[in-house]
């Protein structure tokens, strides 16, 4: 607790500092945006080429970095320019938690509430007892309790929502529980999502954009731009040129731990820096942080092939990533490809050792990434998975001779044995 406290106390003095001298685009004129040049920041043009080399290779379409607001980097792949149109996919999770925190400022709701409230009764396949224990916290948490071992994770419908435990005993990260959060909003508010969207925060940011159904999804998308608008807010505590669009206590807590069972997510946020993490499908809790080149302070939106904002409000930086799925990458968050970017992003200064930022470091296993051979801390049986949970190898580990991983294609895989579970990289 004691922990959880100091933590929400700094995040609270990152937000006041980090607004304070930030240039926000003006509203009306979404073509214009001020820039600082990369010589301003100390950035060399063939380490800036690097990281568009390397984001052309893993199918990006679009790559925006900010510093206090301001553009430094803008890069469009392809046939993608600014006025091309892009989904969000997962990382519009975190404007749902901003919608369902705005209905919560206007009193048209409270995370307490059951979400049978809005949803009607026999949502779900549970019993009366079972359902009415959902609340939107859990929703926003991903601690519903519903089964996330489903044949379709996406599925609204009654007989795909089943009981896996007590809400708030369990965190999975399972799309259908979240996708009703849709419905929660329109209930509580009379309005549609891209009205309200529009009314509390398009008409106040310029972050324009358009829901629309794909499946049972709803999924958001805009220009790079606006993507980038929308990181720039995270950062600044929610708060766009002074003016605090959402309760302060709200805006904290969604980009802060939300439960004690994944402490590296928020609401529907990413959370760096966290002694430990989850991933989608899998219910190992992994030490160290999730995206160990990043900031502490990092904190992310991130969808399916590598729609990723992400935040760093001591270093007064944003960048956002649009495109398809990279080479590679495996699971429904491409945790991998955002640390190769933050890595790339602290290596585009000249002399290379600024706003180098130092990360635990993963023990047990090594070489990590590995190529050839992977070293364990104990002689035994191991097994490999991908991170989606599929076994691809066991193996008998050796402290001396390790284990042969050059067969795997590279990605992002967990090692498994008597000494636990850990999370390694895989190098071509």
């Amino acid at each position: 607790m004691r922990k959880l406290i100091f933590t929400f106390v700094l995040l609270s003095f990152t937000f006041t500092a980090s607004g304070q001298n930030t240039y926000y685009p003006p509203i009306s004129q979404t073509a214009f945006w001020d820039t600082l040049s990369p010589k301003s920041q100390g950035w060399c043009s063939d380490s800036i080429n690097s990281l568009y080399q390397y984001l052309a290779k893993e199918n990006s379409k679009a790559f925006i970095l900010l510093v206090d607001g301001k553009i430094v980097l803008e890069k469009y792949f392809g046939t993608f320019t600014q006025d091309s149109a892009w989904y969000w996919a997962s990382a519009g999770k975190t404007l749902t938690a901003f919608l369902v925190g705005k209905a919560r400022d206007e009193g048209k709701l409270s995370l307490n509430d059951k979400s049978s409230d809005y949803l009607g009764s026999g949502w779900s396949s549970l019993t009366q007892a079972q359902e009415d224990a959902i609340t939107i916290r859990n929703q926003l948490a991903m601690t519903t309790g519903l089964d996330d071992g489903v044949p379709d994770l996406f599925c609204t419908l009654k007989s795909c929502l089943l009981y896996k435990a007590d809400p708030g005993t369990r965190w999975a990260y399972h799309n259908g529980p979240y996708t009703l959060l849709d419905k929660v909003i329109e209930t509580a508010t009379g309005s549609t999502m891209n009205l309200y969207t529009q009314q509390s925060l398009s008409s106040k940011t310029g972050i324009n954009g358009l829901w629309f159904k794909s499946g049972y999804n709803n999924v958001f998308a805009s220009r790079a731009r606006n993507f980038a608008r929308w990181g720039l807010l995270a950062q600044n505590g929610f708060k766009w040129n002074g003016v605090q669009l959402l309760d302060t206590a709200y805006a904290r807590q969604s980009v802060n731990t939300s439960q004690n069972l994944n402490l590296s997510y928020g609401y529907l946020w990413w959370l760096n820096g966290k002694a430990s993490y989850m991933v989608p499908t899998l219910q190992f809790v992994f030490p160290g942080y999730f995206i160990p080149n990043a900031p502490k302070d990092m904190f992310a939106a991130i969808g399916k092939n590598g729609q990723i904002a992400s935040i760093s409000p001591s270093r007064k930086l944003v960048w956002i990533r649009m495109g398809d799925v990279p080479s590679g990458q495996l699971g429904e968050v491409p945790f991998l490809l955002a640390d190769k970017v933050w890595s790339r992003i602290n290596t585009l200064t000249c002399n290379n050792t600024a706003n180098q930022t130092v990360q635990p470091k993963q023990t047990g296993i090594y070489p990590n990434p590995a190529v050839n051979r992977l070293y364990v801390p104990s002689a035994g049986q191991y097994s490999i998975l991908e991170v989606t949970g599929k076994m691809v190898q066991r193996a008998q580990g050796d402290t001396n001779s390790g284990i042969d991983v050059s067969h795997l294609k590279p990605g992002v895989y967990l090692l498994s044995g008597t000494n636990g579970t850990f999370r390694f990289i895989k190098k071509p």
